[in-house]
């Protein structure tokens, strides 16, 4: 019988199909795999591109690593779910974020894998791994900076103000539809002005711009001091007695500034201090850095008069007046004739009102505004080029974001 089967035509002829489908059932399944896992790969390319680009539009330098990481997760699983959510569920990798660089350009790159399972029963589960890297580069420089992503008027410009930062830019994190505004006979000269949203009075001959026209619908302008960490406390200082006092570094706790204050060269920590030196006071102090902390108020008023400038050297250069994250008392600087402030003003969680003078010379002076929201309301002189006297540290207005992998 057996016999007879291999004798049979039609017997070899099964056999033979029978031995030739197997290999071609598995390159039809091989085929399939193959063409699935590499459109699960496009997919997860697309996605890790999409999630960098938009971390890449929202990071700040004082972002931690969990940080990045959960703002890169929520953009990269919205992308993986807008194209299957049953597909992909459970086959997706955890993403990793890392960061690397330095203000002058940061580096943030995001990986991940996926996985597809075999068209055959038992065979091991396809891979693929990509990665994703974009380049976050800051603009160009600014002198004023309004970190606020919502308020109208973030920067205002109002009254008899005349303000002159050329060479320089106006910024506003904000999206509101007057995030930059200018009022009543108030008039600018800058840089350029940029903010995410858009602005209100700045045209000329109220506003004259070197780069023509504001820049709206911009990315937001990194903080510049967002990883600065403000030393640690000693113990508290005594306050001299008197209406004229001169101070040394070191912490103040408790008390309210007034007079005519004169502070040495170095850092002042203050807690829960009011610094406002009272009809015709002063605050004066050169190569000083001061910072607000536990709800420590700052209040310059028309009358008082107040001459500061930040060291140009050590861990704080460039840095006058520094207030606490959190610390939403407002910072006023509205000091008299013969008032000039230089060095970064910081003030990421409260509204700073400046007011300069016309006493300024024609050159300005290395002032750096930096608050949840900025009014200026007098005349003023800002100039851009300032390494030396703020030891090289800056801030700039935009970003610029490039796909480099």
């Amino acid at each position: 019988m057996i016999g007879r089967f291999w004798a049979s035509t039609r017997g070899n002829f099964a056999v033979a199909t029978a031995i030739a489908v197997v290999p071609l059932v598995l390159a039809v399944a091989g085929a399939m795999d193959l063409v699935g896992t590499s459109d699960d790969a496009a997919q997860l390319q697309n996605s890790l591109d999409a999630a960098d680009l938009a971390i890449g539009t929202k990071y700040q330098p004082g972002m931690s690593a969990s940080d990045v990481q959960q703002l890169g997760g929520t953009f990269f699983a919205a992308n993986m779910s807008v194209a299957d959510t049953q597909e992909y569920n459970g086959s997706v990798a955890a993403l990793h974020a890392a960061v690397s660089g330095d203000p002058s350009a940061y580096v943030i790159s995001l990986s991940s894998s996926i996985s597809r399972p075999a068209f055959v029963s038992g065979a091991p589960a396809w891979q693929a791994a990509r990665s994703a890297s974009v380049k976050v580069k800051p603009g160009a420089q600014a002198c004023v900076l309004a970190l606020d992503p919502h308020a109208d008027d973030a920067v205002n410009l109002q009254g008899s103000t005349d303000v002159a930062m050329n060479g320089c830019i106006i910024a506003a994190n904000s999206d509101a539809a007057d995030a930059v505004s200018r009022g009543g006979s108030a008039i600018v000269s800058a840089g350029c002005v940029s903010t995410v949203g858009t602005t209100q009075g700045l045209t000329p001959p109220n506003a004259t711009l070197s780069c023509g026209a504001p820049q709206e619908k911009q990315y937001a302008s990194f903080d510049p001091l967002a990883d600065v960490v403000p030393p640690a406390y000693t113990l508290c200082q005594s306050m001299p007695n008197g209406k004229t006092v001169t101070l040394s570094p070191g912490t103040y706790c408790d008390k309210t500034w007034s007079g005519k204050i004169t502070l040495n060269p170095g850092t002042y920590i203050l807690r829960n201090v009011t610094i406002k030196p009272g009809g015709n006071g002063s605050l004066s102090g050169q190569g000083v850095t001061i910072f607000l902390m536990e709800n420590s108020q700052l209040y310059i008023n028309a009358n008082e008069q107040v001459n500061l400038s930040p060291p140009t050297s050590g861990p704080y250069a460039g840095i006058t007046i520094f207030q606490a994250h959190g610390d939403t008392q407002a910072l006023t600087l509205n000091g008299g004739s013969g008032s000039v402030v230089s060095g970064f003003v910081y003030a990421p969680d409260a509204a700073i009102t400046y007011t300069g003078n016309s006493d300024m010379s024609a050159q300005g002076s290395c002032l750096r505004l930096v608050g949840d929201t900025v009014d200026m309301t007098g005349n003023s002189a800002v100039k851009a080029d300032c390494t030396a006297e703020l030891g090289s540290l800056a801030m700039y207005a935009g970003r610029m974001i490039t796909l480099v992998n």
